[in-house]
C-alpha cells in the first residue's frame, strides 16, 4: 500500500477547506434563525446577539441599560 509522505498541516487543510466554501453557492453554510432572539446565526454555533445556544444562555450579553 502507498503511504503519504508528508502530513497536510492544519493550516493547509483550512485554507482548502475554505476554498472549497467559496466555490459555489451550495457549499455555503446555512443561516438559520436563533430560535431565542430571532436574529440570523450559523448552525452548532453560539448566537452572536443574545449568546444562546441550544436553549441556555452561554455568554451573557451585556444589555443596552447597563
Amino acid at each position: 500500500m502507498a503511504l503519504q509522505k508528508r502530513r497536510r498541516g492544519p493550516a493547509r487543510t483550512a485554507q482548502q477547506r475554505s476554498a472549497w466554501m467559496r466555490k459555489s453557492g451550495a457549499n455555503a453554510p446555512m443561516v438559520q434563525a436563533c430560535k431565542a432572539c430571532g436574529a440570523p446565526k450559523l448552525p452548532h454555533r453560539i448566537c452572536m446577539t443574545c449568546g444562546v445556544y441550544r436553549g441556555e444562555v452561554v455568554v451573557a450579553k451585556k444589555s443596552a441599560e447597563d
